[in-house]
């Protein structure tokens, strides 16, 4: 697939301006300036991240009230049930203020819902669990803010609710003792975008202040809170930068037990950085929750013992190969019945149902048909008496409101912009995949279609060194908003050296002037001649590093090529 290749210089005098305050080279002043950076102090703050720049929990509609009502179960020995949900998000979430808050109180436990017995967010068993059990106070941690009749249920057997999310609202809130969820109209939270685990550890902070704990207890789950942030997908911007920047320190200094070990069975010996987080540590908590029971990822989270972590850890690495299987086969499949789908030609959206297909990789399968086909995209299958599943997006795209015009027929729905899960009854299938259609065919700009590249500056093969890489490091941690810089270079040329390698991927040794490096392109495949064929090519890439046999030398990763453009 053809991608369009974005690039907007930047205003020279603006770039030279700069310069003369921070004086680096061309290419990373234009990165800076496109991240809003205008000078020396902004410049300061973006690669030195502050602690003092996160904001008062205080601020937080209704933080008061849940820190007041937790104050009264801690003193009167009540019964707290710490909730959260089976994604990364939500298992970190509910191993941090679970054991934050069992260090000063032994009348607690943690629910995780089972994805398949019991679907996402709040359940009628975990409430029933909850009024049979006798618990006074529950705390919902990644879900509850569409959970408007389970939260009276608990309110009318005498429970009170504290409901910490980040997803959207309704307009209508539930009638919980208190809400955190920054993304309420009324709360003056400044910063949006905090992820469950994040909201959870604005709680934590604020119980310390107010009860007079050490903040060192609530930092101690940073390195959890850097893997929530990672994992879901928020923005790297702002608070979640900061918090993102400390937790990656703790995770390199002193480490949960759980991340230790899910490092050291992925035979992950280096610095931790964020993308091991995300494609090392994230893959293996999820696939807990998608092919077994997600509670034995908080058990490794909450675990104090070296060995039993490890244990866990080996459990986690177990279903994430399980999953893997699952995620090709089912991919697979969903390809094959789209492409038998007559109209498929027409649609500028993807629903897919079969009734066999695994639900804990739907999501995954989700992801791999936008690869293929770059389409907001629903992969259904069968749970119980219904249709359950979950839709990706692709950029730019508001998936969350196409799949609101459609909840007449839904039973659930939860999610954001890019990504949502929702349940609905089988025979409304066909009716949902035409309404969503419809949705987004209105809403859709037709050029997101296409999928884009946005480039961030220019640059020649003289100019990649060890110190423009130092420098790229700082930038870190990466993330939406903040994203690995991409560079363009212009008429490079094969050295004699390039290859196609595993059958998909595309091994670069190329050449500019005197000047060459190596590099990978993965799927690139099937643009393979314009390398080879020896004429110029353009290209667009990261920058990183290589380590094998005990060297380390710096590479590209290719993320697309085309026949070079004329010179001017």
């Amino acid at each position: 697939m053809q991608k369009r290749w974005i690039y907007n210089p930047p205003d020279q005098s603006e770039v030279s301006r700069l310069r003369e305050e921070l004086n680096l080279q061309p290419a990373l002043l234009e990165i800076l300036l496109k991240r809003g950076i205008h000078d020396l102090e902004s410049a300061r703050s973006f690669f030195r991240p502050n602690p003092l720049s996160i904001h008062s929990p205080w601020l937080m509609k209704d933080m008061k009230k849940a820190v007041a009502r937790i104050e009264k179960a801690l003193s009167t020995n009540e019964k707290i049930l710490i909730y959260g949900d089976y994604d990364v998000d939500g298992t970190t979430s509910v191993a941090s203020v679970f054991s934050f808050l069992h260090k000063h109180h032994h009348q607690i436990d943690f629910y995780i819902p089972h994805r398949y017995r019991e679907g996402y967010g709040l359940s009628q068993a975990g409430i029933d669990h909850a009024i049979k059990e006798g618990f006074n106070l529950i705390i919902t941690l990644d879900c509850g803010i569409k959970s408007h009749e389970l939260i009276q249920q608990a309110k009318d057997h005498g429970i009170d609710v504290i409901v910490c999310d980040h997803h959207l609202p309704d307009p209508t809130l539930p009638p919980a003792y208190a809400i955190l969820n920054a993304k309420q109209s009324d709360c003056p939270y400044p910063f949006k975008e905090l992820c469950g685990c994040g909201v959870g550890y604005k709680l934590m902070t604020a119980l310390c202040e107010h009860l007079g704990w050490p903040q060192e207890e609530a930092d101690e789950y940073l390195d959890l809170l850097a893997t929530a942030i990672a994992a879901d997908i928020v923005s790297m911007s702002g608070e979640n930068r900061v918090l993102t920047y400390l937790g990656l320190q703790k995770a390199n200094t002193n480490p949960n037990k759980g991340i230790q070990a899910l490092a050291r069975i992925s035979g992950l010996n280096q610095t931790l950085r964020l993308q091991n987080l995300v494609f090392m540590i994230a893959p293996r908590v999820n696939a807990a929750g998608r092919m077994d029971d997600a509670r034995k990822a908080v058990e490794l989270f909450i675990s104090t013992d070296e060995s039993s972590a490890i244990e866990l850890a080996k459990a986690l690495h177990a279903d994430n190969d399980e999953r893997r299987q699952a995620d090709r086969s089912i991919t697979q499949h969903a390809l094959r019945l789209i492409e038998a789908n007559s109209d498929w030609n027409e649609r500028v959206s993807t629903v897919v149902f079969h009734p066999e297909w695994h639900k804990g990789v739907v999501g995954i399968v989700a992801s791999r048909l936008i690869e293929q086909y770059h389409r907001p995209t629903i992969v259904l299958t069968q749970s119980g008496d219904e249709a359950s599943g979950s839709a990706r997006s692709i950029p730019g795209f508001n998936l969350y409101e196409a799949i609101y015009e459609c909840k007449d027929l839904l039973t659930r729905y939860g999610g954001h912009m890019a990504a949502a899960g929702m349940s609905l009854p089988i025979e409304n299938v066909e009716a949902f995949r035409d309404k969503f259609e419809e949705a987004v065919q209105r809403t859709l700009d037709r050029n997101l279609l296409i999928p884009s590249i946005n480039v961030d500056a220019t640059i020649r093969l003289q100019d990649i060194h060890q110190k423009l890489f130092d420098i790229l490091r700082q930038m870190e941690p990466f993330g939406p908003d903040n994203d690995p810089p991409v560079f363009l270079l212009r008429h490079v040329t094969d050295t004699g050296y390039s290859k196609v390698v595993k059958e998909d991927h595309l091994r670069f040794v190329i050449k500019q002037d005197d000047h060459r490096i190596s590099g990978i392109g993965f799927g690139l495949a099937k643009k393979s001649d314009w390398l080879l064929n020896g004429q110029p090519i353009d290209l667009v890439c990261h920058i990183e590093e290589n380590e094998y046999q005990g060297k380390v030398s710096l590479q590209i990763r290719v993320l697309d090529i085309r026949p070079a453009e004329p010179q001017a």
